[in-house]
């Protein structure tokens, strides 16, 4: 070929530092292939206008984009101390914590999420993000007394983790559910469930966003200790069409030493369900403050690629980082580096249903192998023919070719898969392939495996491999 293609694609987050028309266009120029917007930060009038800049800069360049809106969900946090205060904490305090109380400057905390009717004595509670560890000893009323378990500083807004506790059920807040509402009617590709415990809260998410008419797919975050139970971690990824490891609170969670673990496990079941694998938080860290990566960091990107990982995501790098652009040409380059250098290494086989769709998506890939295939072009309306297609790892280019704009730009997130917009018809992939010679991105006289139906446009109608040579009569 003579353009190389990201196999693994890059999530960016919006930010601060990111927060202009100028920005998002260089950030798209550079290889993002997404952009996430964080709903716990930021006002809808807000996420108006970067919507409007994305799709701008999409259509500027001719580049499909998706849009990812992660949600809150439970994410609970200390209130304002008093005058911004910080409070030091001894082994042995009593710290009593009550939702939306006004701080007196004491050890009677407020909280962001009310507690009350979801711990029990005995439970963990980790606040300032782990800092500091306390044991739930009593629930009296509307009061959380917990017992600090070190010495520490507490700070306004920081974090909690609760690792024993099950919020299965209530991870929809309020300001969740204005935010779908808010999403349902914008121009939204992904909506990122936080906080997960069960397949239940993914379903019922779907319920609403059906509710709402959205056609957003559904993301799972996984970052809880029920939620990787692996019955339970299974029955997740099987509700979701795309799971993200969250391994900032996993971590809080499980342990830092679990988290590589449950990483391996997620992209595996997700390979096997056919489901799209997202990797995050931390991922290049040090870019926050720094133009250059860790060796560490350029390691875990790496190994997210060889293991056959969807996509990278890109948080604080991108949000308020003083290297945006940086941090996403070195994950640009380390993903094509290793793409180009070491063998991909998927850690499961997909599960194939018994549909001749799926039995022929299988074939194109030995098909596209043994013709020594530059590209399979697919021909899809719902993008279930190309996710067919990557679930097998191809170390080759799926061109995915739809009809359906959101289709489209959902596709951007999937394994080796670039996504073109055009008009139904017969000769679409064919067409898109000689497209593609004209633009240098295929060789002249390359061949590819087309994929397709008989009927365009048509869901569920891929029964038909076509090997062409580019220049040859169709």
């Amino acid at each position: 070929m003579n353009r190389i293609f990201k196999r693994a694609k890059i999530l960016a987050t919006l930010g601060p530092a990111t927060n202009s028309y100028e920005m998002i266009e260089s950030m798209l120029d550079s290889g993002v292939n997404g952009f996430r917007l964080n709903f716990s930060h930021g006002t809808h009038e807000e996420r108006d206008q970067q919507i409007i800049w994305v799709r701008q800069a999409s259509k500027k360049l001719g580049k499909p984009v998706a849009i990812y809106q992660d949600l809150q969900g439970p994410k609970v946090r200390l209130g304002n101390l008093k005058d911004d205060m910080q409070i030091e904490v001894h082994t042995g305090d009593i710290l009593e914590l009550e939702y939306d109380i006004e701080h007196n400057g004491g050890l009677h905390l407020p909280v962001q999420y009310d507690l009350s009717a979801a711990v029990k004595p005995g439970h963990v509670i980790f606040i300032f993000d782990g800092k500091v560890r306390s044991v739930v000893e009593s629930v009296e009323g509307a009061v959380v007394r917990v017992r600090v378990e070190n010495d520490g500083i507490l700070m306004s807004r920081k974090g909690l983790n609760l690792p024993d506790t099950d919020f299965s059920g209530s991870v929809l807040t309020d300001k969740d559910f204005r935010d779908i509402d808010y999403g349902a009617h914008q121009d939204i590709d992904f909506v990122g469930l936080s906080f997960v415990h069960r397949a239940s809260d993914v379903e019922m998410l779907r319920g609403y966003l059906a509710e709402k008419g959205s056609r957003a797919l559904v993301m799972a975050k996984v970052e809880t200790k029920t939620a990787i139970e692996p019955d339970e971690l299974e029955r997740i990824i099987e509700a979701s069409d795309a799971v993200m490891v969250a391994r900032g609170d996993l971590a809080s969670e499980v342990g830092p030493e679990v988290v590589p673990s449950v990483q391996r496990q997620i992209i595996a079941l997700c390979q096997k369900h056919s489901k799209i694998s997202i990797v995050a938080t931390q991922v290049l860290g040090s870019m926050v403050d720094s133009p250059q990566a860790s060796r560490a960091e350029i390691s875990d990107v790496a190994n997210a690629v060889i293991t056959g990982a969807d996509c990278i995501m890109l948080s604080d790098e991108t949000a308020t980082g003083s290297f945006p652009l940086e941090a996403i040409r070195v994950m640009k380059s380390t993903i094509l580096y290793t793409q180009e250098n070491v063998d991909s290494q998927p850690l499961a086989i997909p599960i194939v249903p018994g549909t001749n769709a799926s039995a022929i998506c299988k074939a194109a890939i030995a098909v596209a192998i043994e013709a020594n295939a530059e590209a399979i072009i697919a021909e899809t309306k719902s993008g279930a023919t190309a996710v067919a297609i990557a679930a097998h790892r191809p170390n080759m280019p799926i061109m995915s070719v739809t009809s359906d704009e959101r289709v489209a730009n959902q596709l951007c997130l999937l394994y080796a898969t670039k996504s073109f917009l055009r008009p139904d018809g017969e000769r679409a992939g064919y067409d898109l392939a000689k497209e593609l010679v004209e633009q240098g991105m295929l060789s002249e006289g390359a061949t590819v495996v087309l994929v397709s139906g008989r009927q365009p446009g048509i869901m569920g109608g891929t029964d038909t491999i076509r090997v062409r040579t580019l220049g040859a009569r169709a």
